[in-house]
């Protein structure tokens, strides 16, 4: 028999109104209607089960995660509940008299079906999620820090859909809501415009990945330091007066940023410019220069590359060179200057290389008598 729908719109009336048509074809007796229904349901309830534990299981098994299993363990509740919840409004309609199945069973069947998919939609983005987290070399986006983030917005998408699809199940008027909520929308997010702008650039920082927590880093604006914190809304850097430095992210985010460890090492060149007298035998300077930093008493330079001296041209008191060699790490910069500039000091002074400082003489002239004076 088939049944007068009082809401065209519906899915779920257009799928009994389909299976009530093939069961016209069968009998016409509604209790044999019905118990079809019933033993179909309970069959491919049970079918669906043997399906998802005998064969995607067994699929599943094969990959590497387990995430596979988990979510078609949470994919087997959704289905078999709205495949009962079918089943329930189709022997309904059958047994029934035309006319007295009241119009809300359908919206409140398609209201608890719409319930246990949105409970699926949120444990499988939370199931991806800490996936994703768990493994933040491969997804750059998603760190711990970010995992509250993205975990809100997944579940305010859902929600939003959720009342999305109960709104048209309910054939409500919601027009007048969807434009407060776009007046309102407007209105928050131009009083949180600076936060908004963090936020995002902190998505993008942790996406991106300029740095990382650990490497040392040198701001445009001068600070330099080891970065300790990197969050959805600033970044902190301690320098090395140990002082903490924060950072809003949509600054840090604009800027330019030398991020000293983010080349393939953390080894990290030095340069000390050192000045001779004209008259200097060059061939020694350099030799001494090379000797201070390959005779090994200099803690944390590196031996590979090796150290190399450049003549970088003639200054206006003294002969321009420059020694540059590798330290380990960017946090001994400091140390490893103070120590070769200290030892090259004691090397020229041992072997008599000057080293020169501005000087200016002054000649005083005598100026001629002039007429009226000194008579």
């Amino acid at each position: 028999m088939m049944f007068q729908d009082p809401t065209p719109h519906s899915s779920l009336y257009s799928i009994t109104d389909y299976l009530s048509g093939k069961l016209d074809e069968i009998t016409t007796n509604d209790f044999t209607q019905t118990a079809i229904v019933l033993v179909a349901t309970f069959v491919s309830a049970k079918l669906i089960n043997w399906i998802s534990s005998s064969l995607l299981k067994r699929i599943a098994k094969r990959t590497a995660t387990d995430v596979d299993d988990r979510l078609i363990d949470e994919f087997e509740r959704p289905v078999t509940a709205t495949l009962y919840l079918i089943g329930l409004f189709l022997a309904a309609k059958i047994m029934l008299p035309p006319g007295t199945l009241p119009s809300s069973f359908a919206p409140w069947l398609m209201t608890i079906s719409l319930y246990y998919w949105s409970v699926f939609a949120f444990r499988a983005v939370n199931i991806l999620l800490v996936v994703a987290t768990s493994h933040p070399k491969r997804f750059n986006a998603f760190q711990s820090a970010t995992y509250p983030l993205f975990d809100n917005v997944g579940k305010l998408v859902i929600i939003g859909a959720v009342i999305f699809a109960v709104i048209q199940v309910w054939n409500v008027d919601a027009t007048g809501w969807l434009a407060s909520a776009g007046i309102l929308g407007v209105a928050i997010g131009f009083a949180s415009k600076d936060t908004l702008s963090n936020l995002f650039a902190g998505v993008f920082i942790l996406a991106d990945r300029p740095y990382r927590v650990g490497d040392y880093v040198q701001l445009d604006t001068g600070e330099r330091g080891e970065v300790s914190f990197i969050g959805l809304r600033s970044t902190r850097i301690i320098t090395r007066d140990d002082i903490e430095v924060t950072i809003p992210n949509s600054v840090i985010g604009g800027g330019k940023i030398v991020n000293e460890t983010g080349g393939p090492t953390r080894a990290m060149r030095v340069r000390v410019p050192v000045g001779v007298a004209y008259g200097s035998d060059l061939a020694q300077v350099e030799k001494l220069l090379l000797d201070v930093v390959n005779g090994g008493g200099i803690p944390h330079v590196s031996n590979t590359p090796a150290a190399r001296v450049r003549f970088r041209g003639f200054g206006s008191s003294s002969l321009d060179f420059e020694l540059l060699c590798w330290i380990t790490s960017p946090q001994y910069r400091g140390l490893v200057q103070h120590n070769l500039l200290t030892a090259i000091c004691h090397a020229f002074d041992k072997n008599n290389i000057e080293i020169p400082f501005s000087q200016q003489d002054l000649y005083i002239k005598d100026w001629p008598n002039m007429p009226g004076k000194g008579q």
